[in-house]
């Protein structure tokens, strides 16, 4: 979420104008789901994708005519076997689309202004975008954010038509109320992932970790290995004096996932031993069974306890049989991925 945001907000920031496409249901299969958003900028340039292919090319052919017009407008397809084998595609199902002209206006650019900070605070909540509509035509676009501590970013006179989602809401859903439609989504933390290690594994990992949604940091005392030649795509990269001070500097918080993969035993111990000091909502160390025991052992005789252990994922990812650094990094982001879907 936090990438769209930014992009918004970079755009309206330079006081231009915007059109936004955003997928709000869809139905069987198709490229790409609800939430989905794909941006025109006022320099003509797109951001993101909504599944490329014809049902693109008909938005941005729309978002083109719409750059720099107030209003919005829905498009629906319906991608029935005669169509998709048409077009060469090879999904067949319906989807909802909303292509909004959003103005660089002072009320746009405060409500994202307002909504990356919030983002960038980690704070949850629900992301609401309001539809009035009469027949086929959009009257009225508005949006709101409605935070976890009761604060509200935005419109918020439909608050009460929407207390019966759950604060919890982890998918996009659009409901009906009257002649109102409220597409909401749960608004949540990313999650960093913290690459103690910028080896082999390290990269193909961090590649697709930083694909998936997470924030990239990694850190090595190898400035060979820690650059940002090697991890182009990573958020940030440090080089540590020492890995006895991994986390010198580092704010952890429930949505910080620490992944320990160093070239040596020694250093997975001294950064395991003060990751399990941390508020992480996930530790994860590369190794065999034999390898954890006794790294285990001699934390124990430093006072940790089997109840600190519980929450490490040792071996780390999940047993799929992954032997090369490739197959490894699919089975620690797999891992990942279900770790935050459980927060």
């Amino acid at each position: 979420m936090r990438k769209w945001v930014s992009a918004i907000h970079e755009i309206l920031s330079r006081k231009k104008p915007l059109v936004m496409a955003l997928i709000l249901s869809q139905e069987g299969s198709t490229p790409r789901t609800a939430g989905t958003r794909m941006m025109l900028g006022g320099d003509g340039a797109f951001v993101g994708t909504i599944g490329g292919g014809w049902i693109e090319a008909c938005v941005m052919e729309t978002a083109r005519d719409m750059l720099g017009r107030p209003g919005a407008v829905i498009r629906s397809f319906d991608l029935t076997s005669e169509i998709a084998d048409a077009m060469d595609m090879i999904c067949g199902g319906k989807l909802e689309i909303l292509i909004d002209a959003i103005a660089p206006d002072e009320i746009n650019r405060l409500f994202f202004t307002s909504f990356l900070q919030m983002l960038d605070q980690r704070q949850k909540g629900l992301m609401v975008t309001e539809l009035m509509e009469s027949g086929s035509a959009v009257l009225q676009v508005r949006r709101a954010v409605l935070r976890q501590d009761g604060g509200i970013i935005g419109d918020s006179d439909f608050k009460t038509e929407i207390d019966s989602i759950s604060k919890k809401l982890r998918a996009p859903v659009l409901t009906q109320s009257g002649d109102r439609r409220f597409f909401i989504e749960p608004v949540l933390s990313a999650g960093t992932v913290y690459f103690f290690g910028a080896g082999h594994v390290s990269l193909q990992t961090a590649i697709l970790a930083k694909r998936v949604g997470f924030e990239i940091v990694v850190l090595d005392d190898r400035k060979e290995f820690a650059n940002t030649s090697r991890f182009s795509d990573a958020d940030d990269v440090r080089v540590l004096a020492s890995f006895e001070q991994a986390f010198e500097g580092i704010e952890m918080h429930a949505d910080s996932y620490v992944v320990i993969l160093t070239r040596g035993h020694l250093h997975d111990k001294t950064v395991l031993q003060q990751a399990l000091k941390t508020p992480a909502g996930y530790i994860g160390m590369i190794g065999s069974r034999k390898k954890r025991d006794a790294i285990y052992r001699v934390l124990e005789n430093e006072g940790f306890s089997a109840g600190d252990f519980e929450k490490v994922h040792c071996p780390i990812g999940l047993s799929i049989g992954a032997q090369t650094p490739e197959e490894i990094a699919v089975s620690i982001v797999a891992e990942l991925i279900h770790a935050r879907s459980l927060k």
